[in-house]
């Protein structure tokens, strides 16, 4: 099993909660997709495939603000 340190997850996140939110996210899309058209690895869990993927810097995402709400 791979241990991802607070450091590399938050070297391509700048904070490792915010690391750790994405990676959770990507996760729950890969479990989303049908098996058969999962990417290579399925040997491994999603959540560390979904790590790895991160620490690497093959997923992009970006920050959306919250929308206030109109009283």
């Amino acid at each position: 099993m791979r241990v991802f340190t607070p450091d590399e997850v938050a070297r391509n996140t700048y904070s490792k909660y915010l690391g750790v939110l994405v990676a959770a996210k990507y996760a729950r899309e890969l479990n989303n997709l049908p098996r058969e058209v999962l990417p290579l690895g399925a040997e491994k869990k999603l959540t560390t495939r979904s790590l790895e993927a991160l620490t690497s810097g093959q997923i992009e995402f970006r920050l959306v603000g919250r929308r206030r709400r109109e009283d």
